[in-house]
C-alpha cells in the first residue's frame, strides 16, 4: 500500500487552489441564467481576487516574466469583465434586482482555467512527478498565471460592473 506524502511547503498552494476550484465551481454554476443580484457576493469578489493576485504578486518578486504575465492577465480580464457588463441584461422589479450575465464569456474564462490546471496536473502525472516534494512552478507557471489573472480581472471588474448598477438604482 502506498502513502501519498505531501511536502508541508505545498499546503498554502492546495488550500488556495481547493478556494479557487471551490469558487470557480460556484460561478460557473451562477452563469446559466438569470441572477439575483446579491449584496455580498459582489463585494466578496473585489475582497478576495485581489488579495489572491497580490498573494502571487509577492510569490513571483525577481520573476519579472511572472510579474508580467499576471498584470497582462489582469488588464485582459479587466477588460474582458467591461465588455462582459455591457452584455449584461439588467432587471430591477418589484421581486429584486436581477441580472443575466453573458454566459458565454464567464463560462469560456473559466473553462480555459480548469483547462489549464487539467493540462498541468497531467504533465505532472506523465512526467511521473509526484507530490512529495514541490514541483517546480506547478501553480506558478507563466501561462497559468496569466489565464487565473485574466480571470480574476474578469470577476473583480464584472463584480464591480454590477456594485455601479446597484449603486445606480439605489440613487434613483
Amino acid at each position: 500500500m502506498t502513502t501519498l506524502a505531501i511536502h508541508p511547503s505545498l499546503l498554502p498552494s492546495l488550500g488556495i487552489a481547493a478556494l479557487v476550484v471551490w469558487r470557480l465551481y460556484s460561478r460557473i454554476r451562477r452563469m446559466v441564467g438569470r441572477q439575483r443580484l446579491s449584496p455580498v457576493r459582489p463585494w466578496l469578489t473585489v475582497a478576495v481576487f485581489p488579495i489572491l493576485l497580490v498573494y502571487l504578486a509577492q510569490a513571483s518578486l525577481g520573476q519579472p516574466e511572472k510579474l508580467l504575465m499576471l498584470l497582462a492577465g489582469a488588464v485582459i480580464g479587466t477588460r474582458l469583465g467591461r465588455y462582459g457588463i455591457r452584455l449584461t441584461k439588467f432587471e430591477a422589479s418589484e421581486q429584486g434586482r436581477f441580472y443575466t450575465p453573458s454566459a458565454h464569456l464567464g463560462i469560456a474564462l473559466s473553462l480555459l482555467f480548469i483547462g489549464r490546471i487539467v493540462y498541468r496536473l497531467a504533465g505532472l502525472y506523465l512526467s511521473g512527478g509526484s507530490l512529495s516534494s514541490p514541483p517546480s512552478g506547478f501553480i506558478a507557471h507563466p501561462v497559468t498565471l496569466l489565464i487565473f489573472a485574466t480571470l480574476a480581472g474578469y470577476y473583480v471588474s464584472y463584480a464591480v460592473g454590477l456594485l455601479r448598477w446597484a449603486r445606480s438604482l439605489a440613487k434613483a
